[in-house]
């Protein structure tokens, strides 16, 4: 790109972020489960979030600092079938990634309380994760950063 083309991508960006973004922030994350009292129990006792909301069967929040975990439940405005038939289910491979100390030390206690782990612990450039699932699979990645990152 010559002077000329980066100048015109510069203003281009510049009239571009002074627009207002259609999204105000994260709210939080949702995930389909079978029994919403069973999943608040598992994310506040076994993860220690807190509970902010509950509505059985259909819902329940729970938060953690600076996130909320949804759960919608069957019958949850939340767990409604798509108009082209498709049902929300729980399970799948996209995730939640929590940030958590001493991940080995975690996994230990997590293990102690019969929790299930999809995988074993890995370790890469980046930090260390494992897979832990909740009661009804949805997958959880427990990932303690490296040092410095």
């Amino acid at each position: 790109m010559n002077q000329k083309e980066l100048s015109q991508t510069s203003t281009q960006v510049e009239s571009n972020s002074k627009e207002e973004s259609v999204v105000l922030g994260l709210w939080g994350v949702r995930y389909q489960v079978k029994d919403v009292s069973r999943s608040i129990d598992f994310y506040t006792k076994q993860l220690g979030l807190k509970l902010d909301m509950k509505n059985l069967p259909a819902f329940g929040q729970v938060s953690g600092k600076n996130f909320k975990l949804i759960l919608s439940g069957p019958g949850a405005s939340g767990s409604r079938q798509m108009p082209d038939g498709r049902k929300q289910e729980p399970g799948g491979w996209n995730r939640i990634i929590l940030h958590v100390k001493d991940l080995p030390a975690q996994i230990e206690a997590l293990k102690k309380n019969g929790m299930h782990f999809r995988n074993d612990m890995e370790v890469g450039p980046g930090g260390k994760q494992i897979q832990l699932e909740d009661p009804d699979g949805n997958p959880i990645e427990l990932f303690e950063p490296a040092a410095g990152g």
